[in-house]
């Protein structure tokens, strides 16, 4: 899947492109199905098939305590037994499901918002079983990559302080950066709410007293890139998130709409966040440990 480039950004093309008719509406793909029960029971070794049928049909078997019916299908959870005996047997893992969101200015990532302000989930597709959970947040006035799964484990690996995953932004900067003052930004500045620090920045052109700079970051504290700048005496005028770990903002994405990540990109992230969770060596996890450590050591305001 190829993504939005950083120089298309500076460029002004990305935004052109966004004025572009949009591509045809995204459909969710097909939920997979539950595994039939007679399909279940032979796996588990107590028969062919059609025995497991047959099984069924002669009131040998029940489910969470009741007759099972022959074409029945079960999920994981479900109690099983055989001639009143319970049936051991393994649901097979479902591979999550991940949508990529392109977040526009003013919408808020929350269900229910007491100002009545528009919501990212509002255009969501439907799931018939299960909900979609944001992987992080982004603030009203930040645009770019926002991810969401409909599983809980997968979104907390991949927004987790502890497992450094990278967030990457291109920041519109009024006035540009001395080296001193990029340098401060990468050995850290105390912030209201403990050091924080960026892992690298870049720069990236603009025009008159519009810098851009290309920004990484490992943690997803509240505003934070922008707070890291203004600590500096810099406002944020821009700020736009284009890669989340493995997965970049997709080229042709408009603002508002969605699409679903393949097998291949889901399998990325699931890769990135489980690497990140084993060795604990991602880029950016030694300087998050150093953050909590000094964030403890601090004298809290009183």
């Amino acid at each position: 899947m190829k993504g939005v480039r950083f120089d298309e950004l500076v460029s002004g093309s990305f935004d052109r492109d966004q004025e572009r008719p949009a591509n045809a509406k995204r459909v969710l793909s097909p939920e997979p199905e539950a595994p039939k029960l007679h399909k279940v029971l032979a796996q588990s070794g107590l028969g062919s098939r059609l025995d497991m049928e047959r099984s069924i049909a002669q009131g040998l078997v029940t489910v969470n305590g009741e007759l099972a019916h022959v074409g029945q299908r079960v999920k994981a959870g479900d109690v099983i037994k055989m001639a009143g005996k319970p049936v051991r047997w393994r649901a097979q893992a479902e591979t999550p499901r991940v949508l990529a969101y392109h977040k526009p200015v003013g919408e808020v990532v929350t269900l229910d918002d007491p100002l009545n302000r528009p919501t990212v989930f509002r255009t969501l597709p439907r799931l018939h079983h299960g909900k979609w959970q944001s992987v992080g947040r982004l603030d009203l006035n930040t645009e770019g990559l926002l991810l969401f799964s409909n599983s809980g484990q997968l979104a907390n690996q991949l927004m987790h302080p502890r497992f450094g995953l990278e967030r990457e932004y291109a920041a519109r900067v009024l006035g540009a950066l001395s080296n001193e003052e990029k340098a401060r930004l990468l050995e850290g500045i105390t912030l209201e709410d403990g050091p924080a620090q960026l892992l690298s920045i870049e720069d990236g052109g603009g025009e008159g007293a519009n810098c851009w700079y290309r920004v990484t970051i490992a943690e997803g504290r509240n505003r934070e890139v922008r707070r890291l700048f203004e600590a500096l005496g810099h406002a944020v005028s821009r700020l736009i998130r284009i890669r989340y770990g493995a997965m970049v903002l997709p080229r042709g994405l408009k603002r508002g709409a969605w699409m679903e990540l393949d097998d291949s990109d889901v399998s990325a992230l699931m890769r990135t966040s489980s690497q990140s969770q084993r060795t604990q060596r991602h880029v950016g996890a030694d300087s998050l440990a150093r953050q909590r450590q000094n964030r403890a050591r601090s004298p809290k305001k009183r």
